[in-house]
């Protein structure tokens, strides 16, 4: 499975056996606020176990930080094909995306599918 694959070339983080996929479809202007993902049990927020995310389509201005406060967040770009890893002291980061670029996924991946403008993420998660 790809989340696996991912989770293992991040040796710093624990291995997770994903059974869930969150799947979004986020078009311009895309916002998602700034969050933390925290509805798994205790047990797994407690190890730090990763939540591993995947990025296909346009580009998204990706937020995190230690508050929910944006203007504080670190901001940088997810592109298609990006992974995303958050885990161990990592784990409870707040994060969000403050907007999708229009227009920016690979013409390659356009043209061999027929994706829509927008980003589609997939999250996997070990509940």
């Amino acid at each position: 499975m790809i989340a696996q694959t991912a989770n293992s070339t991040a040796n710093e983080f624990p291995q997770i056996n994903p059974d869930v996929c969150i799947v979004n479809y986020d078009t311009n202007p895309g916002k998602l606020g700034l969050h933390q993902d925290k509805d798994e049990s205790e047990s797994i927020l407690t190890k730090g176990l990763p939540f591993i995310s995947i990025s296909i389509g346009d580009t998204a201005e990706f937020l995190f930080g230690n508050t929910r406060d944006k203007d504080q967040a670190t901001k940088i770009n997810l592109k298609s094909g990006d992974v995303l890893i958050l885990g161990g002291e990592s784990r409870l980061l707040f994060h969000g995306v403050s907007h999708v670029k229009t227009n920016t996924a690979p013409s390659w991946l356009k043209e061999e599918t027929g994706i829509r403008p927008g980003r589609l993420n997939l999250t996997f998660r070990q509940y």
